[in-house]
């Protein structure tokens, strides 16, 4: 398919030009600052590593601002924004321990703006570009929101810094601007590409107006806004001052030598790793509401050298739904496995980073979709499941190499299980609350050791799940429980993270219901893919107990511990519904743990039978997949010798009828 440069022009998609092709571009109407080989040569070691790690400190000091700044519990408790450093032509030199998937867009966003905003309307001290377009890279889908802005230096621009994060609603049909019933891009928030919201310091009135008109809870969006702007203004004078002690040029042949730091290092490391391919293939079970589709992301890594090729051949083309992303979204299906994995030493620089790889994808597929398909889940549907192959592969490639197999992971949180509910809150004022306690899912298992329960997300170093007292005061819910649920960690010599459940109900709404868009993959078939011989982690499991007596049983101070206790017809969710909870039901949602590492028959029974103890597998699980009997705590040995030999005998039966 054609690529088109014009945002909003059919079968669109941006690619980013590489640095010398935009400094040309932009240089007619701009200036931009640049230093030579020689002041990079010429640095001197210790003033590279004071003002790199004051680089390194200004992006947490700007994670700090937000969150302070912020009144959405979506950014102050799971940590769901990141930002980034970038020199003049939008090279990432820098990025926080947030949402790394986001920081896969910023510099697309910037070159853009670079290429297509230096002439009309320009770029001047003070400007600010507010962003929320996922083909030119202002985030990965609508709700993410992006502010970037120019730091000059004289009449030059030296860098920009960016602040992104995820909004609760930005408009559209569904609330949260999760279209579950979306064929296009129509169907959802309108996506901007960067328009400069602040011009010259001064945030315009006309233009913040219009972006708040769109939103169901604009007061929030709005105070989300100042928070960013807030961030940028606290990060630009942290850098000012750098550039006041040690002088324009040293600041930015200190940014040079980042970016070339990290690509040396990491063309070190992958010369040592033997060459090979490694593939895999990642599934979605749904478009969209009433879909049953099947659809694939298929991944052919080859590393050569010290250079990787992630090749996307044969992927399904995009969807008629919500779950396709953009380019951005590949980018950031790939950045997050990177940095957690093989530049976990290395300074994080995404722009050095990416001169190692090249990506080879086909405008118009789910994970590189073109203009209009829908895209409002694309960062949790086709970029995570795309994270979901790069994790495979990656740690496919890594296992080949003796130091760096320690650095494997299988898949952690093969999908995240959305349940976004919005209406009147307690106080009778609107509320959007997009339930977080996904952020809590199960890690992968590693090479020489088990995945961490409920450890998070792997792609958000700094994420959290939010309090439930946090939330229980934010929004009209009553939580019964947030657990870990046994059996969810995926089966292997090492097992996955367990991931968890929560059960809650409406509570002091003064609405009657209140409407809850459901989407989360994974129920079909698990997507906690395991490596080696290890087995995935559980499939995703939502349920609505309608007309439940749950008030009757608080009411004679019952303990709800399990959803045994609870009558009233069940409802199994869908990947995909528009629904809403009455004040008598009841909903519970299970997300996905970490899939398994290496043959569960090979897992030491003492951690088996730990585990049975502790409640993090049942005695099924035990006896039938890792092959050990427990006795009074312990493992049997002979008995578990004996179970073991069934089960193999019963593989080798399974695997000759099948073949034969």
């Amino acid at each position: 398919m054609p690529v088109n440069p014009v945002p909003g022009s059919e079968k669109f998609s941006y690619r980013p030009r590489p640095a010398a092709e935009v400094r040309e571009l932009a240089t007619p109407h701009v200036r931009l600052h640049d230093v030579s080989a020689d002041a990079v040569a010429a640095l001197d070691p210790l003033t590279y590593e004071v003002v790199r790690h004051r680089l390194e400190s200004i992006t947490d000091e700007m994670g700090e601002a937000i969150v302070r700044m912020s009144g959405s519990i979506i950014v102050t408790d799971c940590n769901d924004f990141n930002f980034a450093i970038l020199d003049e032509v939008g090279e990432e030199v820098q990025i926080g321990l947030y949402n790394t998937e986001l920081a896969a867009c910023s510099d697309m966003a910037v070159k853009w703006t670079l290429e297509h905003r230096a002439a009309n309307p320009g770029i001047r001290p003070g400007d600010m570009f507010l962003c929320n377009d996922p083909w030119v890279g202002g985030g990965l889908h609508q709700n993410d929101v992006s502010l970037f802005a120019p730091i000059f230096v004289g009449d030059e621009i030296f860098a920009w810094t960016a602040a992104i994060a995820h909004q609760v609603d930005v408009g559209g049909v569904s609330p949260g601007s999760w279209s579950v019933n979306s064929q296009d891009v129509f169907w959802e928030s309108l996506p901007t590409p960067p328009l400069k919201i602040v011009e010259e310091g001064r945030l315009r009135a006309d233009l913040e107006d219009a972006w708040l008109r769109r939103c169901r809870i604009p007061a929030l969006v709005a105070l989300d806004l100042r928070a960013k702007i807030g961030a940028n203004h606290m990060a630009q004078e942290r850098i000012t001052e750098l550039v006041e002690k040690y002088g324009a040029d040293t600041v930015k042949a200190v940014m040079r030598r980042m970016l070339d730091d990290a690509e040396r290092r990491l063309r070190a490391k992958l010369a040592e790793i033997p060459d090979g391919e490694w593939s895999a293939v990642a599934y979605q079970d749904s478009a969209r509401q009433g879909d049953d589709g099947l659809y694939t992301i298929r991944l052919a890594l080859r590393k050569q050298g010290d250079r990787m090729t992630f090749d996307f051949a044969g992927t399904s083309p995009q969807a008629d739904g919500l779950i396709n992303c953009t380019f951005a979204g590949a980018r950031g299906g790939i950045m997050p496995v990177l940095l957690t994995t093989l530049c976990g030493d290395l300074p994080w620089s995404p722009g050095g980073i990416y001169r190692c790889f090249e990506i080879v994808s086909e405008p118009g597929t789910v994970n590189d979709c073109t203009y209009p398909a829908g895209v409002s889940k694309g960062s949790v549907a086709s970029a995570w499941a795309t994270t979901n192959a790069v994790t495979e592969c990656v740690s496919g490639m890594l296992d080949a190499h003796t130091d760096y197999t320690r650095d494997a992971m299988s898949v952690c949180v093969g999908s995240w299980d959305l349940a976004l509910l919005a209406g009147l809150d307690q106080r009778g004022g609107p509320f959007v609350n997009l339930v977080g306690d996904p952020m809590a899912g199960g890690l992968g298992a590693r090479p020489d050791a088990d995945g961490v329960d409920t450890g998070g997300l792997a792609m958000i170093p700094m994420g959290r799940v939010p309090d439930v007292e946090m939330s229980e005061f934010s929004y009209p819910m009553l939580y019964l429980w947030r657990r870990e649920e046994p059996d969810s960690g995926g089966p292997g010599r090492y097992r996955g993270g367990l991931g968890g459940s929560s059960a809650f109900m409406i509570h002091d709404s003064p609405a009657p219901a209140v409407a809850m868009v459901v989407s989360g993959g994974g129920k079909a078939m698990p997507q906690s893919s395991g490596l080696s011989g290890g087995y995935p982690a559980n499939t995703q499991y939502d349920v609505a107990i309608r007309g439940s007596d749950i008030r009757a049983l608080l009411e004679r101070g019952e303990i709800v511990t399990d959803l045994e206790q609870v009558s009233g017809e069940r409802e199994p969710m869908p990947p995909h519904l528009e629904t809403f909870l009455g004040p008598d039901d009841v909903y519970f949602l299970a997300w996905q743990g970490g899939g398994g590492y290496g043959d569960p028959l090979h897992r030491d029974p003492a951690a088996v039978a730990a585990d049975l103890v502790a409640g993090k597998i049942t005695r099924v699980a035990a006896e039938d997949i890792y092959g050990v009997v427990v006795r009074a705590g312990t493992a049997d040995p002979t008995a578990t010798a004996e179970r073991r030999r069934t089960l193999r005998l019963e593989r080798a039966a399974e695997a000759e009828e099948a073949t034969a």
